[in-house]
């Protein structure tokens, strides 16, 4: 307990107060998990709500033809507001969160969710922060669907994945960058050729080299 203790401490020190953490400590169900694989599955009932201690995940919106679409990341110190809205209102998920990397989480039952809302302060601004945080990278998704070409949409989702994952080197894969980005592969590796023939990437086998973003 006392390394995901300090670990809750400092990533969420700054929202909770020390008998808030104590309690997270003592129902919270502590979790590691492989990078690449699944937090949360398309119409999972959710159960826990997720703190992320370490690593980083990607949220993706699913159809019911198993058509995705990359959202947002989560990193160290937020939940995620999607499985709030399905804890909350008892509905099965309409996301999938997969694990970045190897990813550390504590997991909160659903029960202590609304009762600590009456009871702590901290907990409630902490909620309503979360969900006002995933609205606004929400609308940003809606804004680059409406607004942005391809080609900048592209660039734009290697940003994110470098900046988050702290690295300039991603191995993915051209069909993986499709499925998130709900494209093609022809259309996503004619623009990555192109980015990497203005040197902003260097391509080779399932690995993205940034070179200049």
């Amino acid at each position: 307990m006392t390394s995901y203790k300090s670990k809750l401490r400092v990533h969420y020190g700054y929202a909770f107060e020390d008998a808030l953490i104590d309690e997270i400590c003592l129902v919270a169900k502590h979790k590691v998990i492989a990078a690449e694989q699944a937090v949360i599955n398309f119409e999972d009932t959710i159960q826990y709500m997720p703190l992320l201690l370490k690593g980083s995940i990607k949220v993706l919106r699913v159809d019911e033809q198993g058509n995705e679409v990359f959202l947002y990341y989560l990193e160290k110190g937020d939940t995620c507001a999607m499985s709030l809205t399905c804890c909350l209102g008892n509905k099965k998920s309409e996301i999938i969160a997969l694990s970045e990397e190897e990813s550390e989480l504590l997991l909160i039952p659903v029960k202590y969710l609304n009762e600590w809302l009456c009871v702590y302060t901290s907990w409630k601004n902490f909620i309503f922060n979360s969900y006002n945080a995933r609205l606004e990278e929400l609308l940003t998704v809606i804004d680059s669907l409406a607004f942005m070409n391809m080609d900048k949409r592209l660039l734009k989702y290697l940003q994110d994945k470098s900046m988050v994952l702290g690295t300039l080197e991603l191995e993915i894969t051209h069909q993986n960058i499709a499925q998130e980005l709900n494209s093609s592969r022809e259309v996503v590796s004619r623009l990555l050729k192109k980015m990497e023939s203005k040197n902003i990437i260097k391509l080779s086998r399932n690995k993205i080299t940034i070179l200049n973003l």
